[in-house]
């Protein structure tokens, strides 16, 4: 294909000419930026821009003959759409920890060669585990260039938005609280400096949001905390100008120095000889790593901010109880006018739904924004985890089957995320098997009591068992943590198949989503969601066993009862839905009023 007709190849191209250049053999571009976010600013969406897949996950590699891209199951379908034509290969992994390209890379190159990569973007631990595998087969990993710098002749600036104070009541506890337990815990590991990158750790600690990113009301910084004794400074290296001058007062005023962003780096150089910095080897890139002088020792372990954050406190939960009521009233008036422009014989697109389900979102009462791009795919799109319907590839609702629709909400006072499944048209007893199926899986593991420090990944299980029973699975994890007016996916905690982790441990306070799923390519996809609170429970046994959790189903939106196969469900699940819909009859129905109350009702009768 020539090569003027088709910008990914001609980029490529370039990216080739840039290895020879250096006298390398190939280049690994991870879908990262110097914080190690989820969703990136545009200046670090290289492999986007490199490949044309423009899924949130992926990593990308380039050598001299052959390139490829290594995504997980959610991806797959995606992917090889768009990069046909590209002469980028898809390899598929089984989850998107996976180190395929660990193996492709050193199966690539040849005992000497070298292979580069920005260690600016680079997390430390996946650097360790890179650098170890090169090592054994003799290929030399640099660390020191970017080479989009090189290639990207309109690479975005840096974002400009300014930073705004989440403030009470919503923001429950001070910023000088939270960085004073943040000392007592770097006291705790032996440190006195602690470094921190990843921006929603960032936010919670300082009380602050922006908009330096899609979706997660964040912003670009660095912190690093002095936890000598005597110290109080914390050092907020963020862009000039982001900061107004009222809430840098403020923030002066609670023990916090701002810098200029790009001075992160040299303080880090300058630490003290004798220092103990603590760092977490999965949220440090290697780049920030190498800045720290040999005199310095390092601590590796978890931030403990992350722990902080995932544990929310009674005044946040019912914040985030009243953005569920908010939430769910928007479902309800966007579901009835759905239903209703259906019955009138509207056409409506895919596109169509995001938008009237982000407007009606719109007028929720402490409503920012959404809190990731809305899913609304109609049969085979539905298929697909990750869709997002686009001006130029979408879907028309109409016929029969299944629409699936994810999405969610940032709230001052929490973030949502919520997926339901609709019958459109007629729809089929294999239909309702499987949407029976996912709803058995998601009730099994909202209705677990377990231990108090129960590793998360052990409860993965319970939501696919009535999966299992039937020989179906699905591809994604069960369920990810989520932030207070923050990250949509948030750790430490996650229900999926990932090997247990001592920071995996479930906890009071803890958000979780739980969204089994089956998936058939071509033809539809099911996926329920609903978010679930980590709450103490008394039991018969008194303690005698120790401290045991259960969940509080967070989220308030029927679940259509037109989808079910009611001879499948046993009297206790019947039960949980009627007492599920009696719960969000109550909660929704005063503050809703006409068709949008009307719908409710009839939505939530008991089966």
């Amino acid at each position: 294909m020539d090569t003027r007709v088709n910008p990914v190849r001609e980029r490529i191209a370039h990216v080739r000419e840039a290895l020879a250049r250096h006298g390398a053999v190939a280049l690994l571009v991870p879908s990262a930026d110097p914080h190690l976010s989820e969703y990136l600013p545009g200046r670090w969406q290289g492999r986007e821009w490199l490949s044309g897949f423009t899924g949130s996950m992926g990593t990308l590699v380039v050598t001299a003959g052959q390139a490829a891209l290594f995504a997980d199951s959610r991806y797959w379908q995606q992917a090889e759409a768009e990069l046909l034509g590209s002469g980028i290969d898809l390899v598929k992994i089984p989850t998107g920890a996976a180190t395929h390209h660990i193996q492709w890379m050193v199966e690539q190159a040849s005992r000497g060669d070298t292979v580069l990569v920005d260690g600016q973007v680079l997390g430390l631990a996946a650097a360790q585990q890179l650098r170890a595998a090169l090592d054994a087969a003799g290929i030399t990993l640099r660390t020191e260039a970017d080479l989009l710098a090189e290639v990207w002749p309109a690479r975005p600036a840096l974002p400009v938005a300014a930073v705004y104070a989440h403030e009470a009541p919503q923001a429950s506890e001070s910023r000088a609280q939270r960085l004073a337990r943040l000392r007592e815990a770097i006291a705790r590991h032996g440190a006195t400096h602690h470094f921190v990158s990843t921006v929603d750790d960032i936010a919670w600690i300082t009380n602050l949001r922006g908009a330096d990113v899609e979706y997660n009301p964040v912003f670009l910084a660095h912190l690093l905390i002095d936890a000598t004794r005597d110290a109080t400074r914390a050092t907020l290296f963020v862009g000039a100008g982001k900061v107004p001058a009222p809430l840098a007062a403020q923030l002066a005023a609670d023990g916090f120095t701002l810098d200029d962003y790009a001075n992160a780096a040299p303080a880090l150089a300058a630490l003290p000889s004798g220092s103990r910095l603590l760092v977490d080897p999965r949220r440090i890139t290697l780049g920030f790593r190498q800045q720290v002088p040999a005199g310095v020792s390092v601590v590796e372990a978890i931030n403990p901010s992350t722990l902080f954050k995932s544990r929310k406190t009674d005044v946040e939960a019912n914040f985030v109880r009243e953005a569920m009521i908010e939430d769910g009233v928007a479902m309800c008036r966007f579901y009835a006018w759905f239903e209703a422009a259906l019955a009138r014989g509207e056409r409506i697109s895919e596109l169509a739904v995001d938008e009237r389900l982000s407007a009606e979102r719109a007028q929720r009462p402490g409503f920012v924004g959404l809190s990731f791009s809305t899913i609304a795919g109609f049969n085979a799109n539905g298929a697909l985890p990750h869709y997002r319907a686009t001006p130029e590839s979408y879907a028309w609702i109409e016929g029969d089957g299944l629409l699936l629709i994810d999405s969610g909400g940032q709230y001052l006072g929490g973030t949502t995320d919520i997926t339901r499944v609709w019958p459109i048209g007629t729809i089929t007893a294999a239909h309702r098997r499987d949407v029976t199926r996912v709803l058995q899986g998601m009730m099994n593991l909202a209705r677990a009591r377990f231990p108090r420090g129960t590793l998360s990944p052990f409860l993965d299980a319970l939501a696919r068992a009535p999966l299992w029973a039937d020989g179906l699975d699905f591809g994604h994890g069960t369920g990810h943590g989520v932030g207070y007016f923050l990250n949509v996916h948030e750790g430490p905690q996650t229900i999926s198949k990932a090997v247990p982790e001592a920071h995996h441990a479930m906890e009071p306070g803890m958000i979780t989503s739980d969204e089994p799923g089956v998936y058939r390519p071509g033809q539809w996809g099911v996926r329920i969601e609903n978010l679930l609170l980590n709450v103490p429970v008394d039991t018969v046994e008194g303690g005698a066993f120790g401290e045991m959790l259960e969940f509080e189903t967070l989220t308030l939106c029927p679940i259509d009862a037109r989808c079910i196969e009611r001879g499948l469900l046993r009297p206790d699940e019947i039960h949980w839905l009627n007492r599920y819909h009696a719960t969000v009859r109550e909660r929704l129905a005063p503050r809703l009023d006409g068709d949008g109350l009307a719908w409710l009702l009839k939505r939530t009768e008991a089966i």
